[in-house]
């Protein structure tokens, strides 16, 4: 289902991902959720939180422990 704010984000999201990362999974999960509740809410789902943590990357990387903002070009 999709997320309401960051604070409904499942702990593992939020416990480790910096607040504009989890603004980033939460906009990316809800966007894919509606894209691809035709497949079934589980199916849907699993691909929601993919799209979510891709989104992620594309402004994140992990180092070590912590999740830090890409250096921009």
């Amino acid at each position: 289902m999709p997320y309401a704010s960051v604070n409904d984000l499942p702990a593992s999201v939020r416990a480790h991902l910096p607040l504009h990362a989890q603004e980033i999974y939460l906009a990316a999960f809800n966007n894919a959720w509606t894209e691809y509740q035709d497949r079934g809410t589980e199916r849907g789902e699993e691909i929601a939180h993919r799209v979510a943590w891709t989104a992620v990357k594309r402004k994140y990387q992990k180092a070590r422990d912590r999740w830090i903002p890409l250096q921009s070009d």
